[in-house]
């Protein structure tokens, strides 16, 4: 898969989720076997450029892979500014984010509200395409609500927009991330675009990614929430693709291993502080994976250094 002039690794990618995909995480999934790691949400709005978070999420050097990075807001010049900056910060694709249904997101008119304002979405694309030489994509939902369901008014908004790629997450606004994700729209927007189409919602086994690919016809695969605590599902669903055979899952020697350095890269990226307590979701989701054994999350939750979370860490791989 190409998007632009950038051929990609494979074509199972990392989804953008805010508070997840910071540059540790992409790292991590892009060793594993992502072909492409999408950054976090950054606001287009630059009176906040220069806050803690979002200086963390413009970090888009020593990074593997291809440099996608999104951008979102409701403001075209803003966006387009927004699109510049991170570009001369060091991305190499700029992703819009039509998709985010979170409230706070809404509220302000970005993310997948966006989808209400088919002409205000082509005011956006148009000044964001205008303004960078770099490819630039585009990822929303199916509609605003599963009564309006304007996904392929909006994919072929997008094509003629010159946009390199769109991804569709297989749900509404509306539907936030409830019920199951539903592809008869993707794969009615595969009838009516050319351009790279990623399929995205619900990826969380090599099976099911098979199946989306074949009933779509997308040209690829988006994982979000399948990757957290997870980043193995990368070189299962690739391996699954090439050889139609399951690939053995990870050791609990391998796991143990890769939760330690993750932890330690989050400490070294963030801090001990903001570290330590954005490490404890992640082993959150790490445990549950395989049961939870001895309650581990409880215990490691209440630690507060970073010594104590890698002592934990350490002790848990003996268990």
């Amino acid at each position: 898969m190409r998007i632009g002039s950038y051929q990609l690794q494979n074509n199972v990618l990392l989804a953008p989720m805010a508070g997840v995909t910071d540059l540790p995480f992409r790292r991590l999934c892009t060793r594993l076997g992502a072909g492409m790691a999408v950054s976090e949400m950054l606001s287009s709005n630059p009176e906040v450029w220069d806050t803690e978070k979002s200086r963390a999420r413009m970090v888009h050097n020593h990074e593997p892979g291809i440099r996608s990075v999104q951008i979102a807001g409701s403001d075209p010049e803003l966006m387009a500014r927004a699109a510049q900056h991170n570009v001369a910060e060091g991305a190499q694709i700029i992703d819009i984010n039509m998709g985010c249904p979170a409230k706070k997101v809404n509220k302000k008119l970005a993310g997948s509200a966006l989808l209400k304002e088919p002409g205000l979405v082509q005011e956006i694309l148009s000044a964001v395409r205008a303004a960078v030489t770099v490819p630039v994509t585009l990822k929303i939902r199916t509609g605003w609500a599963p009564e309006h369901r304007n996904g392929v008014q909006i994919a072929e908004l997008a094509e003629r927009e010159g946009m390199n790629a769109l991804t569709v997450h297989g749900r509404t606004r509306a539907c936030m991330y409830k019920g199951q994700a539903e592809f008869d729209t993707i794969r009615d927007i595969r009838q009516a675009i050319r351009i790279p189409l990623i399929a995205n919602g619900d990826i969380t086994t090599p099976e099911k990614a098979e199946q989306v690919l074949n009933y779509t016809e997308a040209d690829a695969v988006m994982v979000g929430r399948g990757a957290q605590g997870n980043p193995w599902i990368f070189r299962e669903i690739v391996h699954y693709l090439n050889t139609g055979q399951h690939l053995g899952a990870p050791t609990r020697e391998e796991v143990t291993t890769v939760m330690k350095e993750h932890v330690q890269e989050l400490h070294k990226f963030y801090g001990d502080w903001r570290g330590v307590r954005i490490a404890r979701k992640h082993i959150g989701w790490y445990v549950q994976g395989i049961g939870d054994p001895s309650h581990f999350r409880a215990k490691f939750n209440q630690l507060e250094t970073a010594q104590e979370q890698l002592d934990a860490l350490d002790f848990f791989s003996s268990i």
